[in-house]
């Protein structure tokens, strides 16, 4: 199994622009069921993708794919003509919150939103307004949602995945990707990757993929990246604690960041002394995580936990 995307994943697009048509196109390649864009005033075009397909994604498939995507002038006309089950978000940061919110209004379960740089009180009406809907936010700022060989929705390489028993879930895109290549050469692979994004107002948190992981019968272990800033990762630790009964590893980025410094994303900053890595780390060490000391440690840290608790 998986968590959030597979097989059976129809995605609509919104923001096919250059961005956007060329992560669409990798999708695609992957094996992606993309079923629709919506590019207002467009409606009844279609836009054509084809090349060499990723092998990587899916073994057996033809050597090339070529894709008419249907557009659609609304996302409620797009998901009533095609079921698609899930949207995401290319859409310029001055507009993406009512692209988000459109989705959401439309009745699309899964919003995996990557744009960077959406302005914090536009997400925090975001927030607002997906309170009590049937909703699912992952982002913004963040590199998507992958399930090997069945669905990519996002920004990351699709060839380094592989299929396995390790769910991984992180605040960072390209530390996403490192831990996904160490997963995969050590032999262990993914069920599923998801990218939370950095930004202090985002749709999905640590506990929320935690869970899932945790009810997953495929997922045997979880490594978790996370940052300096915030409060996120103390409160996966108290999760953990709690409610874990799979190891975990974790990464976490910014032991030496300067105090009061932000580093890279907008939520990695610390603040009144809270949220530093050493905070964290502690936390995470108390609740039974492995804790990887450098990005490079973070398959060994896996594989470790792993050996721990006799699924080596």
């Amino acid at each position: 199994m998986s968590i959030l995307v597979g097989n059976d994943t129809k995605v609509l697009v919104q923001g096919l622009g250059e961005a956007g048509a060329f992560h669409t196109d990798k999708a695609i390649a992957y094996g992606t069921n993309v079923v629709a864009a919506v590019r207002p005033g467009k409606g009844g075009q279609s836009v054509r993708f084809e090349g060499e397909t990723d092998h990587s994604g899916v073994p057996g498939r033809p050597d090339r794919y070529a894709v008419d995507v249907p557009s659609f002038d609304t996302v409620r006309e797009a998901v009533e003509a095609t079921g698609a089950n899930a949207s995401v978000v290319y859409v310029p940061p001055p507009f993406a919150a009512d692209a988000i919110m459109e989705a959401a209004e439309a009745g699309v379960p899964l919003i995996v939103t990557i744009t960077e740089g959406i302005p914090i009180m536009d997400m925090v009406r975001v927030k607002r307004y997906l309170e009590g809907k049937p909703v699912r936010l992952v982002g913004p700022n963040c590199p998507g949602v992958i399930t090997p060989h069945a669905c990519k929705i996002g920004i990351m390489p699709g060839y380094i995945h592989q299929g396995g028993r390790i769910g991984v879930v992180s605040r960072s895109g390209t530390l996403t990707y490192e831990a996904v290549k160490q997963l995969t050469d050590n032999g262990l692979g993914q069920t599923s990757a998801v990218g939370i994004g950095g930004d202090p107002v985002n749709g999905t948190n640590f506990v929320d993929v935690l869970k899932l992981y945790q009810d997953d019968p495929d997922t045997e272990g979880v490594l978790m990246i996370g940052e300096i800033g915030g409060t996120a990762e103390e409160e996966a630790a108290a999760w953990i604690q709690a409610n874990m009964t799979k190891p975990v590893a974790v990464f976490i980025a910014g032991t030496t960041a300067p105090p009061g410094k932000r580093m890279g994303h907008a939520g990695a900053i610390i603040s009144g002394g809270k949220g530093t890595a050493k905070e964290k780390i502690a936390a995470l060490e108390a609740a039974g995580a492995v804790v990887a000391s450098t990005p490079s440690d973070m398959g060994a840290a896996m594989t470790e936990a792993m050996r721990r608790a006799g699924r080596a």
